[in-house]
């Protein structure tokens, strides 16, 4: 009896592991990302291109971050700075404490960069990846 019960919690378990996985690589219209400092979690999304993309972003950190996307082929060079303003496709600030909810439509299919705009962050390794996909 113990026995068959250590198997189906086994089976349980990877079942739970291996559906996780597969989760993260299918495109959504819906993002949810939270900001501590230094960190986007998740950092890698995956959405269909021309669509409208939704996402909810919740700032658990102690200061303003911003979930920037880079425009197709760019991205920041030593550090985030006024030469970036030019090569950014969409953005959106939040404060300390908060949460925001915005939209965006998704560019063209290929991988744009992600970072943090707030001075030092992008340094810091706030980063991250958006792989925009044909619907």
């Amino acid at each position: 009896m113990k026995k068959s019960f250590l198997l189906l919690v086994v089976v349980l378990m990877m079942s739970l592991v291996l559906s996780a996985c597969g989760a993260g690589n299918a495109p959504t219209t819906n993002l949810k990302v939270e900001f501590t400092d230094f960190t986007f979690t998740p950092d890698i999304f995956v959405v269909p291109a021309g669509q409208e993309i939704t996402i909810t972003a919740k700032n658990a950190g102690a200061v303003e971050h911003e979930f920037v996307i880079m425009k197709l082929g760019t991205t920041v060079g030593e550090d985030f700075g006024d030469e970036d303003e030019e090569n950014i496709y969409w953005e959106v600030e939040v404060q300390p404490g908060e949460s925001a909810t915005a939209t965006f439509t998704a560019p063209e299919a290929g991988e744009y960069q992600i970072v943090c705009g707030t001075e030092g962050h992008f340094v810091a390794g706030m980063v991250g990846s958006m792989t925009v996909v044909a619907p």
